[in-house]
Parts: structure tokens; sequence; C-alpha cells
């Protein structure tokens, strides 16, 4: 009998109990507009960022969630009522005097919405087996034998909202406390046909001008991170010098990422590194003078801000 391993980051269908699973095994973090599962380290900005960040444990599958759950919030019933209904509308009276005008919230530009998704996937190309719609709240997965013109797309065309513990999408009303719960919230949208590859270039390759990228730094190490997703890790080049990091990076939805870092300060090519994960690259650059550097890149500009010194701290 086939069953569903609940597994965060798993959910394949299984017949073989001692087959392998690769997991979470801890809780999602979401922090200060950081997202990442405690039980690793990767911490994003984004939520296709977070879904995207690869297991950290292998174990063997299971059908009990056996995921520890946070500390419980104060009044957290009180909070749980208020998640599922709307707040009644306040008027406001209106001002006999005349005030400055509040200031505009910050907009922190690093977190903002991804752009929309294609409306259709390209004829031209192939889907692969088992491949996943790609619209949020779907989860459908591709199945050949089934024509695409019997296919009912159901998903979420909003953006995922965490506020003070509740949890919900922006496109409907429905707000929860858990997780588990957010995840399984039915979509409020429909389309014929799913969303498995989108606009892919059938033939070249999208070139990838620029990334995110952020550091850290102790004494000896510079401890960068390149932010993109599904890099080839058979293909991928990464070539150090005594004053440059060089890039190339393909990745597996046919862009590449070609670059060369002229560094701060002057490196170890030997003892540097680099790791690459599912969202994004990491380097470990091994300083060849100790000093402390302002900036990643020579001709980055040098906003003054202090830059951390010492170990990253983690995300409780």
């Amino acid at each position: 009998m086939a069953d569903k391993c609940v597994h965060k980051g798993c959910g394949k269908v299984f017949t073989d109990p001692d087959e392998n699973c690769v997991y979470h095994p801890g809780p999602p973090v979401f922090h200060e507009g950081q997202k990442g599962w405690k039980c690793c380290k990767p911490r994003v900005l984004t939520f296709d960022e977070f879904l995207s960040i690869p297991p950290c444990t292998t174990g063997k599958h299971s059908t009990v969630d056996d995921t520890p759950q946070g500390e419980p919030k104060k009044d957290e019933g009180a909070v749980a009522a208020a998640a599922t209904e709307q707040p009644a509308p306040v008027t406001l009276p209106i001002a006999t005097t005349t005030s400055a005008p509040l200031p505009t919230p910050a907009t922190n530009t690093a977190a903002a919405a991804p752009p929309p998704e294609p409306e259709s996937d390209d004829p031209s190309l192939s889907i692969p087996a088992n491949a996943t719609c790609r619209r949020k709240g779907c989860n459908a997965t591709y199945k050949p034998d089934v024509s695409r013109d019997n296919e009912e797309c159901t998903y979420h065309p909003g953006q995922p909202i965490f506020h003070e513990g509740s949890k919900g999408w922006s496109c409907c009303k429905k707000r929860v406390l858990e997780f588990d719960e957010f995840m399984k919230i039915p979509g409020c949208a429909d389309k014929k046909r799913h969303l498995f590859v989108g606009k892919g270039k059938a033939a070249g390759e999208e070139k990838v001008d620029d990334v995110r990228n952020d550091f850290y730094q102790t004494a000896s190490t510079i401890n960068a991170s390149l932010y993109l997703k599904k890099i080839d890790k058979e293909k991928a080049k990464v070539t150090f010098t005594a004053n440059t990091a060089d890039f190339d990076l393909p990745t597996s939805d046919n862009k590449r990422f070609t670059k060369t870092y002229n560094l701060f300060g002057p490196i170890n090519p030997e003892t540097s590194s680099y790791t690459i994960f599912g969202t994004k690259l990491e380097l470990k650059l091994t300083k060849a003078d100790g000093q402390s550097w302002p900036v990643l890149r020579s001709d980055d500009r040098w906003t003054g801000e202090r830059i951390q010194i010492g170990k990253a701290g983690r995300v409780a």
C-alpha cells in the first residue's frame, strides 16, 4: 500500500518503509522578514527561496508528523480566534486641525514580491517526469497520460503573509497559526491547465547580469553568499586568484551567471572554497592580510555601514 510521507521537505508517495527520506526535522522559522528551518542554517527573504532550501537530514519516510512544535504563544486561543475573524471596520474622526503627514514606512527592496509567473507553458518545451505545478498552493504533479485540456489548477495568485503569528495569503481571508495549516489552505483561484515549465528558453541561455550578495567576516575569513537558484553543481566553476573570484554558474532552468569579482582585499586562493545550495552559492575566502573589509568587491560603494565581525547568529 502506498503512503505519503509527511516529513517537511519530502512529501513523497512511498511503498518501501526502508527507503531513504531527505527532509527537515525542525520546524520552520520566520523572524523579522527572514525565513528558514530551525534544523539548518540558510535564511532567505522570499517564500519561494524558503521552499527551495534543500533538506538537511536523511532518515526514513513516515506517516506520523514528528516535527517538534515551537513554544506556545501567550493567549494563543485569543490569537486563533482573531486569526479566523475579520476585524470590524473602524471609523476615525475627521481632524479639525492641520497635522503633518505620517511618514511612509521604509520599503525593503530585497524582500520585494517576485515577478509574476507566466500564464502558460511554452509549447516548444518538454515537461519533465514528476514535474510539479509552479503556481502557489497547487502542487499537482504532471501526468503524461492525462490530457492537458482536462487539467484544472486551483492556486493562490497572491503572496504569503506572516504577521504576529498568523499565516495566510494576500488573495484570500483565511488566517491560521500553524505552518502545516497554512500549507493546506485551499487555493482561491482557478485556471485551465497547470504551469509546469513556464516560458523557459527552448534554445540558448538566458544571461543573468548580476545577483544579490551579502557577507560577514571574521578576523581571518570572508563568508559571502551569492543568491542564484538551481545552480548546476556538475557544471558550475568558481576560480580564485589572489585578488579575484571568477564565476561561471549555469542553472538547471537554462540561465547562466558569469562574472569576475575584483575583491576588496587579497585572499589565499589555495585555502578559499565554495559550497552550492538550492538557492545560493556560499564563499569562504581566506584573508591574506587579516584586514577588515568594508565591502566585498573593490568597486562596491562604501556606505560606511559597519560590517559584522564574527560568526553570523542563528535566528531562534
